[in-house]
């Protein structure tokens, strides 16, 4: 999140006051199992730490900086803290197992939607949680992230706007894919978007609420 240290409870709150639709963040597993939440693999970009999540516990996790005096929360922490749905980023299939052990204790299959840039962790999750909304994320992709998503059942398609093309929104309409489009953080992407049609835009800047509807 562009205005406040991302993946802390200030964030989510600020995106949940910004009245934005949905709330997404990113899990990674600690070394003890914990569902942590972090974008990076490793605590260096956004803590006073160094090292991967991985090779800590949760306790060594708490005791870093995550800006602004905000430590690095646990799922749970955010599920308390804030109401509005969310978008779960899942790294592997570890974290799909974990993510499904909350998702069944706190009845969560209608608030949280469960994303992944890895086609085994989405199949992983919807074995464990059915029902559960999964969607699968791109960075670097061609026609064929439409199969892609359809051989894992997600139902929605979250990709980076910058090389998305009206064939690859065209493939996904007939293959009844919602799409939403990362990152937005601009008046051009937001034009695309609305070009496009796409269901929806991931954006950094809650402020962007004025002007569309987004996820943060």
């Amino acid at each position: 999140m562009g205005v406040e240290p991302e993946n802390t409870l200030r964030s989510f709150v600020a995106a949940q006051a910004a009245g934005l639709d949905i709330i997404e963040l990113d899990l990674h597993l600690s070394k003890d199992g914990a569902l942590v939440v972090m974008h990076d693999a490793d605590v260096g970009r956004t803590t006073d730490g160094r090292g991967a999540i991985a090779d800590k516990t949760l306790a060594e996790l708490r005791d870093l900086d995550a800006g602004k005096g905000e430590r690095i929360p646990v799922f749970e922490e955010v599920l308390d803290a804030v109401k509005a749905p969310l978008q779960a980023e899942i790294k592997d299939v570890a974290a799909a197992r974990a993510l499904a052990d909350v998702m069944h204790a706190r009845d969560l299959t209608g608030r949280v939607e469960v994303l992944s840039f890895h086609d085994e962790a989405i199949a992983e999750i919807a074995r464990l949680v059915p029902g559960v909304r999964t969607a699968l994320v791109a960075s670097r992709y061609g026609t064929d992230v439409v199969e892609r998503a359809t051989a894992v059942g997600a139902t929605s398609l979250v990709l980076n706007i910058r090389r998305l093309t009206l064939e690859i929104v065209e493939h996904a309409r007939k293959a009844d894919l919602r799409i939403i489009g990362w990152v937005v953080n601009t008046q051009d992407d937001l034009r695309l978007v609305r070009a496009l049609q796409l269901d929806g835009a991931t954006t950094d800047y809650p402020e962007i609420k004025r002007t569309g509807r987004f996820t943060a």
